[in-house]
């Protein structure tokens, strides 16, 4: 049975911390085992006082479904507290949202791929919390898609933006926990963090070995299958190619109104990728690309997960899809997560190499080679410093 960080409260938390005034950065999936809320179990926890609440992408409930769309700080009608938005009119708490807090505790379910935005919130917060003399608590959670599994190629800093501030691999095989710590031994310095730990977790374990029911931490995220899929279907936001938003399977279900969904499939299944199968459909999104407007596509069904390799098959989407549709396929063009200029799909790989790699024809082996290369070099230098698991 593995045990969050917010199931141990009670019995791990640092005794030098009793009597403190803190913050609280949570989101819609901040639950314990007990189905309790961490709002819920921090307003009622005696050893420190809650004076505000932060929340990030999506808003404190998921109340916003799609994508750069704002949400502005309120009071909370039930308890009095502000809730302060870090996606809105700043990404990152501000002096004055920090001046009456001795620290900030963070429990947000991050999915396991660089591009989710709730590791660069918890950068920016960590961030904040150094500059203003902090502490950060960080309640670790599992990483749904396994620790151990490292894919796709490594960040430049030229690249960064709110999809990837820092380097790291597109699926990065850490928890937030070791995610946070990276980030204090690395860029962060001096900064009072404190990590409490799970129990019974271990790196091997997918979403399912955990016993934890899933709740969705992002409105588009209803399942560990699509958790699964998004560090390489994620890189259909970058193009003309819906990425199955507006469906009841968004990220395993993709495709356009130009797309004959049983050529595609047929192409696909030739490249022999392992741990999926395709399905052809046809689909009508009912809000973001192509709204109203039948499309065909495809539906990836996993047959196994432990051999899945999510980001070559994004590559393999898109590099098909090139070749069958040269002249209808396009790059989405920005402002794409607050970076007005580099093309979305760069940011999100994290260099224009891919880009220029896929224009120019290269094998899906090739590519694979060289960002494979990236990831191990990454692994072995920085990633495996900081695993607090076995």
């Amino acid at each position: 049975m593995v045990r969050l960080g917010l199931d141990l409260v009670e019995s791990e938390w640092p005794s030098d911390l009793n009597g403190t005034k803190a913050g609280i950065l949570v989101h819609s999936a901040s639950y314990n085992r007990s189905i309790t809320h961490a709002m819920d179990l921090f307003t009622n926890f005696d050893r420190i006082k809650v004076t505000s609440v932060f929340a990030p992408q999506h808003g404190l409930f998921g109340e916003t479904q799609d994508n750069m769309i704002e949400w502005e700080s309120y009071i909370d009608v039930r308890t009095g507290l502000p809730i302060y938005s870090l996606y809105g009119k700043t990404r990152k708490p501000t002096p004055e949202m920090m001046k009456d807090l001795d620290g900030l505790i963070v429990d947000l379910q991050d999915i396991g791929s660089r591009y989710y935005t709730y590791i660069w919130t918890l950068y920016l917060t960590m961030e904040s919390a150094l500059e203003n003399g902090k502490f950060v608590v960080v309640l670790d959670r599992p990483n749904p898609i396994s620790g151990i599994f490292v894919e796709g190629p490594v960040l430049k800093e030229a690249f960064a933006s709110f999809v990837g501030l820092k380097p790291l691999p597109v699926r990065h095989g850490m928890t937030i926990g070791e995610i946070a710590t990276y980030f204090r031994s690395k860029y962060l310095s001096g900064l009072d963090l404190r990590i409490l730990k799970m129990d019974g977790w271990k790196r091997e374990y997918f979403w399912e070995d955990t016993g934890l029911d899933w709740v969705n931490p992002s409105p588009n995220m209803p399942s560990e299958k699509t958790a699964l899929l998004y560090p390489g279907l994620c890189l259909l936001e970058a193009t003309n190619i819906s990425e199955g938003r507006g469906t009841t399977r968004p990220f395993e279900i993709f495709g356009a109104p130009f797309v004959e969904p049983h050529k595609l499939a047929r192409y696909l299944a030739e490249l022999k990728l392992s741990g999926v199968a395709f399905r052809p459909l046809f689909f009508v999104p009912t809000f973001s690309k192509y709204s109203g407007k039948k499309c065909g596509g495809i539906q990836i069904h996993i047959v196994d997960k432990k051999h899945l390799k999510p980001f070559k098959l994004g590559v393999a989407i898109i590099k098909t899809l090139l070749e069958l549709y040269p002249t209808q396929f396009q790059w989405r063009n920005p402002p794409y997560e607050y970076e007005n200029e580099k093309l979305p799909f760069d940011i999100l790989v994290g260099s224009d190499e891919l880009r220029l790699r896929l224009a120019r024809g290269d094998s899906l082996e090739s590519m694979e080679l060289w960002w494979q290369s990236e990831c191990d070099a990454f692994d072995t230098s920085a990633r495996r410093e900081y695993l607090l698991y076995d």
